[in-house]
């Protein structure tokens, strides 16, 4: 399967706060906040939807196509993301803008505060994937332009081209009819359990009616696991990956979806395609920034079998280079 991936290219300016955001926020007064943390630490990664979860693929052997826009800086980065694997032809470099930007703060609760400068970003409108029908098997639609989603959904329903749809952090920007037209018809819904709720409320759906809508409907449960619905059939629940040291939850998300749209390439079953994307978004979660993870093949092997059982670490690590 040759999976191109859309979405935001960033550089993220990640922060820890050595407290809790709930003890310092008041109830009462939160039409007025006015409030500042003071930091311990501060990391700057490599990071963005699409260039997360190009980078997962390429680790696990995908040779995933990225395609998005970045600015002038984008010369280091593009060299990273070819060195592991992605095919970064697809990424055109704005004249004017630079490469987005995240910037973050996570408290002791994993609780995130965090604003986005889209920068380049805002230039995905522009892009024509017309010219991948015929040439890959599956888009991923990650979180981006608000535009160039609502556009590329357009242009692989036209192609006939199967689409993934991760509106994620985008959800709280589009209203009811937007979620419903990037939604209907996709081969995959990626969501956490809070965004899933957040379509239903929106779109007016019932879960039901939500996973009639898409082929498959994935939905991270955090450190409950993961389940996987189809419409018609049992929903395949799978529990987390045991013994985990959290450092960052930025990109864990990103991970998870590399890790489950890699073991559908590799043929696998759905059962298994969520255990791989536990173990790949557990390495997101155990680094400080999304790409900084590396897969050792022998110790994605033992997580893999004391997590899931033996024979599930056998399926999975017969397809991993």
């Amino acid at each position: 399967m040759r999976i191109a991936v859309t979405g935001s290219i960033a550089t993220d300016h990640l922060m820890t706060f050595p407290g809790r955001f709930a003890e310092q926020l008041l109830a009462d007064k939160l039409d007025k906040v006015s409030v500042s943390f003071l930091v311990d630490g501060l990391e700057i990664r490599r990071g963005g939807v699409a260039a997360n979860i190009a980078y997962g693929l390429g680790c696990l052997g995908l040779d995933p196509l990225l395609v998005g826009s970045a600015g002038r800086d984008f010369a280091e980065y593009r060299a990273w993301l070819d060195a592991h694997g992605v095919n970064t032809s697809g990424v055109r470099e704005s004249a004017q803008l630079h490469t987005a930007r995240f910037v973050c703060t996570t408290d002791t609760d994993l609780n995130q505060i965090a604003s986005f400068y889209p920068g380049a970003m805002n230039e995905d409108a522009d892009i024509d994937l017309t010219g991948l029908a015929g040439e890959v098997d599956l888009i991923v639609i990650g979180a981006g332009n608000p535009a160039a989603m609502r556009s590329f959904t357009k242009q692989c329903l036209a192609r006939q081209i199967p689409f993934a749809n991760d509106t994620s952090q985008q959800l709280v920007s589009l209203d009811g009819d937007q979620i419903r037209e990037l939604v209907t018809g996709a081969a995959y819904l990626f969501c956490n359990d809070y965004e899933a709720s957040l379509i239903e409320h929106k779109t007016g759906w019932s879960d039901a009616e939500l996973t009639a809508q898409v082929g498959v409907r994935v939905t991270t449960l955090g450190a409950d696991g993961a389940r996987v619905d189809v419409a018609g059939e049992e929903p395949v629940l799978v529990g987390p990956v045991k013994d985990v040291t959290p450092a960052d939850p930025t990109g864990t998300g990103d991970a998870f979806r590399a890790g489950f749209l890699a073991a559908e390439a590799f043929g696998l079953g759905r059962e298994r395609a969520a255990q791989l994307g536990n173990l790949i978004a557990v390495h997101a979660l155990e680094s400080t920034g999304p790409q900084e993870y590396k897969l050792d093949r022998a110790e994605l092997a033992s997580r893999c079998a004391t997590s899931y059982g033996q024979p599930a670490a056998d399926e999975i690590l017969a397809h991993i280079r």
